[in-house]
């Protein structure tokens, strides 16, 4: 039957008709989706058409008008019908008889109505007093009678609406939020609720009333389709439980798939998740936009005043190289090149989580828009950048998403596909699969201090639970995906074998922990068998207690904490064998002996800089940049460390690795140079000159710059970003690792002056630091001083606590 005919049916049958008509459109096989949606409003429209002419003979000046849904012509099979009657006020009584009869007929047929009788003035007044009824109102559509008095209306509420925006704006926002609260996360729920749950329909409308405001508008792609997508799955739940329900309870999900077609329960999540991550994330990109000019509205006027008129430029505060903060946003430099930078979109990303910032929905669709894949294997710096993201605690789920919003994950991980939006039917998991593998890199970025290889523990966090998207045991599966991706990142054969045992063992501590006898000595060997090694197991505890914690509440406890510690110390007893007594020093290089004869010879620093690269990805591609190798051969003095340290930090030079030592000169040479082999880049724009770096060096060595006002002068000339909260700095005296020093081990944050500060607090102690092993993994800065006393022997034990501890101290201040 064609909708004329259904329509005609309506017409002329009364609500019987009406009746039969509307569950001929329901079981229409052929129809379904926003056709049958109009369909049904268009039918509605018809009957209610007839009613009001029946009754309408003796009011003037009345209109029937449906608002909501309604209003949008989006009726679901159980939808309410949102109806006004409005009227101008000069026969209230005809107007209420004309109620009766059209009010009466719709509960007849047990359709739920949500109803109202108003003049144009009362419904302003209660749209104004009543933000719900105002966003129902700008959806309003004329059905019958008065066409002028409902277009009057229409007007003036938009007029309204537009005019008090910077009120009702910030109010909607809130009204969100408490939605959001209450409802949980769209994109994340087994039992989700279509309508109020975050990311569902009660966003998209009020995304379309921001839109109504004109003082900001919602990203649009794909926002359509998922909003559609969500009213098919609500039509489809309506058709197969007969209820008037937005909630998708599991019992009904695989009815509602094979309704839709869908293969299976799971894949009718995955397309609702997906639907609710677009309009979610078209929320957060629009309430900050809204944020955004509102700030600005209320600021310019006083700006006006204070510069005499004129729109002041935005200021833009550097990042990172191409990367720029500008309106509380991270945004790209006027001179980035996305197609001629692979790793800007990581750069960006790292930089955005690392200030605690948002990036901007205009920068990251220029990224995707220029972007190319990275070489395999990944450049140093790209890798260094997804480290230093992942260890950004929780402004990385921000960043992520935004990244995952216009297809860059993707791009970098192939493999990442298979888990997006996958869901997790076992209750205990509050997240789906990919959200739950951020969230445990969120936990990990905690533990970072724990543990000597922190880029190790972030990658094996991302990748732990990669292997669900693929049949059979996910720990199989992810061991072999993650060997490869990490291959692909760039890691060597070690850290790859490495990250692949912790991703196939994740679950073993905890499984093993509370399900076997610890005191069998099997149990724990077959532990320290798998393991391998003391820094796996090291790796692999603090992993096991990450991925807990992302789970959920009922994943982790002080019971399980306790047995999984007990089961790491005993299985650390097994793989304890002798300590090392420190790294093996190495004669020096030709180049290296001539720096040291050089420094000798003039008594002062002697440097070279030279730029280190990596083989071109592609034949007839040019070598990728891996950053510069800055080597120093200064005269043995007190004051080294903490003056090489602070010249770098003044010209913005980062330090990846470095190495300091002594080193023996040939016979014949007389005295003795520290040597320091450095890696080193610029945080932006270009590298300083090497005469540059050489005349500061000199000065800070003989106390003629004064470096700490310096680097104090140049921090309060920025104003202080809120950032990440990182994990607390830890110090800590390596027990038996050498016999001719005490080794104090440092992890900590690394930032601008880390290095410079560590040295200072090391010379104001009266410790010498013998050799240095410096290390920078993402922003976590791993770092081991070998220090001696004044007469040259390492520290007593009690010494040595006392100065890792008030280094400690420092860095915590």
């Amino acid at each position: 039957m064609t909708s004329t005919n259904v329509t005609k049916e309506a017409e002329d049958s009364g609500p019987g008709g009406y009746a039969a008509a509307r569950l001929r459109l329901l079981t229409e096989e052929a129809r379904s989706g926003p056709p049958r949606r109009t369909a049904l409003a268009d039918l509605t429209d018809d009957w209610l058409g007839g009613l009001f002419a029946a009754g309408a003979q003796r009011a003037r000046g009345v209109s029937l008008v449906a608002v909501g849904g309604y209003g949008r012509a989006e009726l679901s099979p159980r939808s309410d019908l949102d109806l006004l009657l409005l009227h101008d006020g000069t026969d209230p009584e005809a107007v209420a008889a004309l109620a009766d009869r059209l009010w009466y007929p719709v509960w007849d047929l047990g359709l739920a109505l949500d109803h109202s009788v108003r003049t144009p003035a009362e419904a302003r007044r209660t749209a104004g007093e009543d933000l719900k009824v105002q966003l129902g109102l700008l959806d309003a559509r004329h059905i019958a009678g008065d066409l002028g008095l409902t277009t009057a209306l229409r007007t003036a509420v938009l007029a309204d609406w537009r005019n008090q925006a910077p009120k009702r704006l910030p109010a909607l926002r809130e009204l969100c939020e408490e939605r959001a609260e209450r409802q949980g996360e769209l994109q994340y729920l087994l039992e989700p609720d279509l309508k109020e749950a975050r990311g569902g329909l009660r966003d998209a409308t009020a995304l379309r009333a921001v839109a109504a405001s004109w003082l900001a508008d919602a990203p649009r792609e794909g926002l359509a389709d998922a909003r559609r997508r969500l009213l098919d799955v609500r039509d489809a739940l309506h058709l197969t439980t007969g209820r008037a329900t937005d909630r998708l309870a599991l019992q009904e999900q695989d009815q509602v798939a094979a309704e839709l077609g869908v293969l299976d329960a799971d894949a009718l999540l995955r397309q609702v998740y997906e639907a609710a991550r677009v309009i979610a994330y078209a929320g957060d990109v629009t309430w900050r936009e809204v944020g955004r000019v509102l700030r600005s509205r209320a600021v310019r006027p006083r700006l006006r005043a204070v510069l005499g008129g004129g729109k002041p430029a935005p200021e833009r505060s550097p990042l990172a190289e191409g990367v720029v903060e500008q309106d509380g946003e991270v945004v790209l430099a006027r001179a980035a090149r996305p197609e001629r930078d692979p790793v800007l979109p990581l750069r960006a990303a790292a930089a955005a989580a690392q200030a605690g910032l948002p990036l901007s929905l205009h920068a990251v669709r220029r990224m995707a828009a220029g972007a190319r894949p990275l070489p395999a294997p990944w450049p140093a710096e790209a890798r260094e950048q997804l480290v230093t993201l992942l260890g950004s605690g929780r402004p990385t789920v921000e960043v992520w998403e935004a990244l995952e919003a216009e297809g860059l994950v993707s791009l970098l991980l192939p493999d990442w596909d298979r888990v997006r939006c996958r869901p997790q039917r076992n209750a205990v998991h509050l997240w789906t699969v990919d959200r739950h593998l951020i969230e445990t890199a969120v936990r990990a970025s905690a533990f970072t201090r724990r543990v000597s290889r922190p880029d190790l523990l972030l990658v094996a966090a991302l990748l732990h639970d990669i292997g669900k998207g693929w049949p059979g045991d996910h720990s199989v599966a992810g061991e072999v995906i993650a060997r490869d991706v990490a291959a692909r990142i760039g890691f060597d054969q070690h850290d790859v074998t490495v990250i692949a045992t912790l991703v196939r063992h994740h679950l073993l501590l905890v499984e093993t922990a509370t399900r076997r006898d610890l005191e069998d000595p099997a149990t724990v060997r077959a532990v320290a068998d798998a393991v391998g090694a003391q820094g796996t197991l090291e790796l692999l505890h603090a992993l096991t207690e990450a991925d807990a914690l992302a789970t959920g509440p009922a994943a982790w406890s002080s019971w399980r904490a306790s047995l999984v510690a007990d089961l790491v110390k005993r299985v650390s007893a097994v793989l304890s064998g002798d300590a090392p007594d420190g790294p093996e020093e190495a004669a020096p290089t030709a180049e290296q002996e001539r720096l040291a004869i050089e420094a000798v010879a003039t008594g002062a620093p002697v440097l070279s800089l030279r730029a280190q690269t990596e083989p071109p990805a592609e034949p007839s591609g040019d070598p990728e940049p891996l950053g510069v190798e800055l080597r120093i051969a200064v005269p043995d003095q007190a004051g080294v460390l903490p003056a090489v340290a602070g010249v770098l930090a003044m010209h913005r030079l980062t330090v990846r690795t470095a190495e300091l030592r002594a080193v023996d000169l040939p016979d014949g040479v007389d005295g003795s140079v520290l040597l320091l082999d450095w890696r080193v880049a610029a945080e932006y724009g270009s590298l300083p000159q090497a005469a540059r770096l050489r005349a500061d060096l000199v000065r800070a060595l003989d106390g003629s710059l004064d470096i700490a006002a310096r680097l104090a002068e140049r921090d309060a000339a920025y104003p202080r970003r809120r950032g990440v909260i990182a994990p607390p700095p830890r110090v800590t005296v390596a027990p038996a690792a050498s016999r001719h020093a005490t080794v104090i081990e440092v992890r900590a944050q690394d930032a601008p002056g880390l290095l410079f500060r560590i040295g200072r607090a090391l010379e104001d102690a009266a410790v010498r630091v013998r050799s240095a092993h410096v290390s920078t993994l993402g922003a976590n800065a791993v770092d081991a001083f070998y220090v001696v006393g004044p007469d040259g022997t390492s520290l007593p034990d009690e010494e040595a606590v006392a100065v890792a501890r008030k280094l400690e101290e420092m860095l915590r201040a």
